[in-house]
């Protein structure tokens, strides 16, 4: 694929000696929202933490393979670096529970030691709340604690808060399951606006979600990448057996 922004070239990855990503090669298109789509417990979650050297942090993790981000490999590159170029929101919101809404937004420069100008860090915090689509909901209100808002905006502020410092890729892992609808779809909503800037990979047991909002999707079965091809194609005329049975309910 030649706009990839980020590869995967048989990446392998492990629990001690147990292999629960087995061999993906992968390109992920850029400016797109790619799905990894899969029953629980199919290694959807231990791959996208492949991506951003997460899984690295679990005592007895391993990977073998490359990742590469725009043709570098991202584990020859400064763990904290790469996180800042492949941002993660996780399944619950995770708003950090002693930092006003703005101190928020800005935490991934405070993590990393980054001093910002009063103006620079306002224009930050504001241009990251409207890429959320939270600006005019929260304005009046930055100084209070990000906990106080509700479990969709708190979503939203972590978006925003993996958006503030310019990342190329953002990783979502499942991050409407513990939602209700309406904040389900004001998420779903900001997925097509933010692929204008940012390149989107989303995990998810969702089929009707993946075929909503993505333009890529991956199949994942036990640890194997069964299909991966325009979202499209992929629902309409899957070329695996399991992918079929997995899109009309089969298993999941």
């Amino acid at each position: 694929m030649e706009n990839a922004v980020l590869r995967t070239e048989r990446l392998n990855a492990y629990y001690g000696e147990s292999r629960v990503v087995k061999s993906v090669s992968i390109s992920v298109p850029e400016n797109k929202v790619t799905a990894i789509m899969g029953p629980s417990g199919c290694g959807k979650s231990t791959f996208i933490r492949c991506l951003n050297r997460m899984h690295e942090l679990v005592s007895g993790a391993k990977i073998e393979g490359k990742v590469l981000l725009r043709d570098k490999d991202i584990y020859q590159m400064e763990s904290t670096l790469v996180r800042r170029k492949v941002g993660m929101v996780f399944q619950r919101p995770n708003p950090f529970p002693t930092m006003s809404i703005y101190e928020n937004v800005l935490a991934g420069y405070k993590l990393n030691g980054i001093r910002l100008k009063r103006s620079e860090a306002d224009a930050i915090v504001e241009n990251s709340l409207r890429k959320a689509a939270m600006w005019d909901e929260v304005k009046d209100y930055l100084h209070r604690r990000g906990t106080f808002l509700s479990g969709g905006q708190q979503q939203r502020l972590c978006i925003a808060r993996s958006l503030a410092v310019k990342p190329e890729v953002v990783l979502l892992d499942e991050p409407t399951s513990a939602l209700d609808p309406k904040a389900t779809s004001k998420i779903e909503d900001l997925m097509e606006e933010l692929k204008e800037s940012v390149t989107i990979i989303l995990v998810t047991h969702n089929v009707g979600q993946a075929s909503r909002v993505s333009d890529y999707t991956a199949f994942l079965y036990l640890g194997e990448l069964i299909e991966f091809g325009p979202t499209e194609r992929v629902f309409t005329v899957p070329k695996s057996k399991k992918t079929e049975e997995y899109l009309i309910g089969k298993f999941g």
